[in-house]
């Protein structure tokens, strides 16, 4: 059976900038609610197939925020990078389940995958959580101001090429592998690329974490 298209309607861009080298924010404006941790689809026209981004702003936000890096062999990134505000895309309503229970929960997140992260704090999800997060480079600690003033101490950074004030040196995946204490009740959210992801599940399931209490959201 053929997967159903996701409608694509027009939204307007709010503002466009660039965060670090080659990594962009993009608000468009807000039409419709949204759970936090959810996706929408998003094409530069209604026709052409869309990509999934990861919804990176609060419900309280009036625009949606989106967190994306350039891809220079992409058809979609760099059409995306040269927007101006005023300019049209094409966006799907969210969707999706990568939503946080409010029981205890870890976050472990690379890359631009630490935009549904940034959409759960911004509503207001900052109790009972902690979050890994993992870059080689001290630059790509995305939104960390945001997250070192609502988690405090429940934030850890793990940085393998650099070194910094309160980052820990190494790869989050050793942190994980030495720990001795995860709990195997709570569960775990887990998103980045497919290799992390990959890694990182391993890595849980052999502490004895149940396989349904590991949820992933994978970033190719």
């Amino acid at each position: 059976m053929e997967r159903k298209r996701k409608k694509l309607n027009p939204l307007s861009v709010i503002d466009i900038s660039e965060i670090s080298s080659g990594v962009y924010y993009l608000k468009l404006e807000r039409t419709v609610d949204f759970i936090p941790g959810q996706v929408i689809a998003l094409a530069m026209q209604p026709e052409l197939e869309p990509r999934l981004y990861s919804i990176a702003s609060g419900i309280k936000d009036d625009y949606i925020g989106i967190l994306f890096d350039i891809n220079p062999e992409g058809e979609l990134t760099p059409q995306l990078a040269s927007l101006s505000i005023g300019e049209t895309v094409f966006a799907s309503d969210p969707f999706g389940k990568f939503n946080c229970s409010p029981e205890r929960a870890v976050w472990i997140a690379t890359g631009t995958g630490i935009a549904p992260f940034v959409s759960m704090v911004r509503s207001g999800r900052t109790d009972n959580v902690q979050l890994i997060h993992g870059a080689r480079y001290l630059k790509s600690f995305f939104f960390s101001t945001l997250f070192k003033t609502e988690l405090v101490s429940d934030y850890l950074r793990f940085c393998t090429a650099e070194a910094g004030d309160g980052v820990i040196s190494g790869r989050l995946t050793d942190y994980l592998r030495n720990k001795d204490d995860l709990s195997t009740d709570i569960k775990y959210y887990l998103c980045g690329s497919s290799q992390m992801v990959i890694d990182v599940r391993e890595i849980l399931l052999s502490k004895g974490i149940p396989f349904d209490h590991i949820i992933a959201e994978i970033y190719f």
